[in-house]
């Protein structure tokens, strides 16, 4: 399951438009890392380790059953076919990512889908209202949780919030003042540094390494 990446899309449209607050371009981009994070938190992806016959700043593929989640999989062939960077990846990946999301997520009832212009020669736009609030609530009280009561994040929470922190988009799902920010800033950039995991945790380690390889493709 893509739980990083519909996390991730869910709290992005969890206003009152009904959709992502940023720019397409930079939500190709945040879906396309958190899909590739997704498969490294169940350890089908990592970056090359030194003495390895693959670059150093490449990510590699490993060994698995096939992914039953259709929106983890062109991540998973890609890697497959090659080692590749972060940047690359993500270039490659980003253009039907969003999609492959929001199909998911509509195919499981999570979300619903509102046409609001439709053109000949250029793509519609839509509006996805949330058909429940309940996992998008759970998404945000553990981030805030996570970012104003100290406490320790879960993978998936830890995970957005580093890449939201990465592009600064942070600002895109929650309302603070000034003083709230400067204390968020300083909380997410503890997070992403990965403070968090549990090194006895292999999915975790591996999600936290392929993390700190993927965040610079992003900023």
């Amino acid at each position: 399951m893509a739980r990083i990446a519909e996390d991730l899309l869910l709290l992005l449209l969890d206003n009152g438009a009904a959709q992502p607050g940023v720019e397409p371009s930079i939500l190709q981009r945040l879906l396309a890392a958190a899909v590739l994070l997704d498969l490294a938190y169940d350890c089908r992806v990592r970056p090359a380790l030194p003495g390895e016959p693959v670059p150093s700043d490449h990510l590699i593929a490993l060994a698995g059953p096939p992914p039953l989640d259709p929106v983890v999989r062109p991540a998973l062939t890609l890697l497959q076919e090659a080692p590749v960077t972060p940047a690359a990846a993500i270039g490659k990946l980003r253009k039907h990512t969003g999609d492959l999301v929001i199909d998911q997520l509509l195919r499981t009832g999570q979300l619903h889908q509102i046409a609001l212009s439709q053109h000949r020669f250029r793509r519609n736009s839509y509006a996805w209202p949330l058909a429940s609030r309940a996992r998008v609530d759970t998404a945000r009280s553990a981030m805030l949780s996570t970012l104003f009561d100290g406490n320790r994040p879960d993978p998936v929470t830890a995970t957005v919030i580093s890449l939201l922190h990465t592009i600064s988009c942070l600002g895109s799902v929650l309302s603070l003042n000034d003083r709230g920010w400067q204390w968020v800033g300083d909380r997410a950039s503890e997070i992403a540094s990965a403070t968090w995991v549990d090194d006895a945790k292999l999915a975790e380690v591996n999600l936290a390494v392929t993390t700190a390889a993927v965040r610079p493709a992003l900023s």
